[in-house]
């Protein structure tokens, strides 16, 4: 999740596989996804939590 209401998801190898919009209202995720998959999530102590998934930050290089 980047600063300007965008985010970009990596899957295995893939470091862009999925990318769109999101707004938080309160704790609550809707994005929306560039090819028009929306979906929903819950924040719980910065962690995005979305049906069975738990997404975590990404950490940068140590």
């Amino acid at each position: 999740m980047l600063p300007d209401g965008r985010y970009d998801e990596a899957r295995g190898d893939r470091r862009s596989a999925y990318a769109g919009r999101y707004t938080v209202t309160g704790n609550h995720l809707d994005y929306v996804d560039d090819t028009g998959f929306t979906a929903t999530g819950v924040l719980r102590d910065g962690v995005l939590h979305h049906e069975h998934l738990v997404l975590y930050r990404e950490t940068g290089p140590a």
